[in-house]
């Protein structure tokens, strides 16, 4: 079985540090085989949150990391960095390549950089970028998980949260399933949940869900959602076509992380 270890909106800046070891400990018991990190980062961008962040994934030692960078992940107040360099501090720490591509004879995952430096906090996903993932996934292997990851979500569950939505998620969306996208991961909304696209989207002929992340360990949660973390399997010892996406919530009075919630999702094409 192969597993996989979605975190976001770490906030390196604002981390906690019992949260980090309660995480590192989860690691540990949990190991995973690959670590998928959706974006924010770091809280400013700083060289020193960078640090951590890197320090962070040196210890959690996974056999293969893909992160992306966030909307947090770019100057705020260096208005030249921003404009100039503003990924920088991420290439630093994580390397040059923005929109990693991982694979493995079980996953294929693709992952794409949604920020645009001259946004706020809003992603935006190109036609270009769209075609680009919808022709990777196309190639895909047999048997494969194929997993696209952003940081901005591609659905929502809240009205209050429409405004933070992936600008041409659309497209994307009915692009991507077409072309065999199992499950979309995202963050950005510190809010952990799993929805089936191909229930919400009309004419969606593949079912494809949409993986949304809390944030790991950051003190910015949001009122009814701790820090959170989801486990991803799929493969040998499951039914066929079928992945488990696990919640892990913190608990402050253990100190640890929990499994708050398992859903089974079915992959493959709708039956009509």
């Amino acid at each position: 079985m192969t597993t996989l270890l979605h975190i976001s909106d770490p906030h390196f800046g604002t981390e906690q540090p019992p949260v980090v070891d309660a995480l590192l400990q989860l690691v540990r018991e949990q190991p995973p085989d690959q670590v998928i990190l959706s974006g924010d980062v770091t809280q400013r961008a700083r060289r020193a949150q960078f640090s951590a962040a890197r320090r962070f994934i040196d210890d959690v030692g996974a056999p293969r990391t893909l992160v992306i960078p966030g909307n947090h992940d770019i100057p705020l107040f260096n208005v030249v960095a921003r404009l100039f360099a503003p990924y920088a501090g991420f290439i630093e720490a994580f390397g040059a390549e923005l929109e990693p591509v991982a694979e493995s004879p079980q996953c294929l995952v693709i992952a794409l950089n949604t920020t645009r430096a001259r946004r706020h906090k809003h992603g935006e996903v190109s036609a270009q970028q769209v075609e680009r993932v919808a022709d990777r996934l196309k190639a895909a292997l047999q048997g494969q998980l194929r997993i696209v990851v952003v940081h901005q979500p591609v659905a929502v569950i809240r009205e209050e949260d429409e405004v933070n939505l992936l600008r041409g998620h659309g497209d994307a969306i009915a692009r991507w399933s077409s072309a065999g996208a199992d499950l979309v991961l995202g963050g950005h909304i510190h809010l952990p949940y799993v929805l089936a696209l191909h229930e919400r989207v009309k004419g969606l002929a593949r079912r494809t869900w949409a993986v949304q992340a809390g944030t790991a360990v950051s003190r910015r949660v949001r009122q009814g959602a701790p820090n959170s973390v989801n486990l991803i399997r799929w493969g040998d010892g499951l039914p066929p076509a079928r992945c488990v996406v696990e919640r892990w919530d913190y608990a402050a009075q253990a100190g640890g992380f929990a499994k708050v919630h398992e859903t089974a999702l079915a992959t493959g094409w709708v039956d009509r």
